[in-house]
This record gives structure tokens, sequence and C-alpha cells, in this order.
């Protein structure tokens, strides 16, 4: 038969179906329950075994092809990629912080920008400057509140000696 299965499961029906019990990664889950599957006969082809776990043929032949070179430590192998390196290095991030913290600090993020691009020759867009500022540092620019030119400081004491508890 030509969509006959031809892989040899070492592991037994107990292993695997203990293995499928302890496993909370669902992808790592789904990939023991194709081997689970071949193993107890219910799938005879690669076909029959992609619309068993609903993942594409390729897939399957994927994890059945990682299975054969490694076995299940290889099958269980997950690849997930570490991202995209931030705009801002870690190392100009820690600068950035200090200059935070310091009394003076900035006044807008246009500063904060115009500061990467003089001292540490980056430049990177606004938002790229506020997302990291705001989201990724945790930080808050040190804008103080306007103050009304015609504000009496006597009536504020005295409103404020009226109020008090």
């Amino acid at each position: 038969m030509t969509g006959k299965l031809k892989i040899e499961i070492v592991e037994s029906v107990e292993t695997l179906s203990n293995l499928l019990k302890q496993e909370k990664n669902p992808k790592k889950k789904e990939r023991i329950q194709a081997l689970y599957w071949i193993k107890t006969n219910l799938a005879e082809s690669i076909g029959h075994l992609s619309s068993l776990s609903g993942k594409h043929r390729t897939t399957v032949s994927r994890w059945l092809s990682l299975y054969r070179k490694g076995g299940l430590s290889k099958m269980m192998d997950i690849y997930t990629s570490s991202g995209r390196n931030p705009a801002i290095p870690p190392a100009i991030q820690q600068a950035l912080i200090s200059e935070l913290n310091e009394k003076k600090g900035f006044s807008s993020y246009k500063e904060i920008q115009t500061w990467l691009y003089t001292i540490h020759d980056l430049d990177v867009a606004y938002k790229v400057v506020y997302d990291t500022v705001r989201y990724r540092l945790k930080a808050k620019l040190k804008v103080p509140r306007r103050s009304n030119v015609k504000k009496d400081a006597e009536a504020e004491i005295e409103f404020k000696k009226k109020f008090q508890k």
C-alpha cells in the first residue's frame, strides 16, 4: 500500500499514554498524540493521521522525520524565535534610565530622541522612543504642572488652613 506508514515507534503505548497525560504544552501534546495513534494502529497513513490531528500532511511528515532522526527527544524540540533585536540596544537603554533618574530629566520625548542622536549617534523614530520609555522602561517624563501667573500665594495658604482637618 503506497500511503502506509513506515515508521517504528520505540516507546510503548503505556509510555505514550502517560506522556500525553503529563504534557502541558499543546504543541508537544499533539506530536505525542500522533505517535500514540500510530502505535495503536488508529492511523494507517500520513493522510489519515493529518486528518485526525487537523494538521497538514507535510507538518505530520516533518514530525515523523524528526522522530526518525532523533527519537522522541528530537521530535519534542520546538523552535521558538528569540524575536527582533530592540531598536535601542540594552546598553543605551541603561544610559537612558540613568538620565531619566536624574533630577533634571527630560521634558519631552523629542528631547530624548535628540539626546539619543547627539550622544549615542542613534537615529530612531519618535514612536520607538515613546514606546521604549513608556512601556519597556516604565518611566514617565518629569514635567511640572503649569502654575497660573496670577495665583495668590496668601490665598492658597488660607484655603489650605480653612479646609484642613
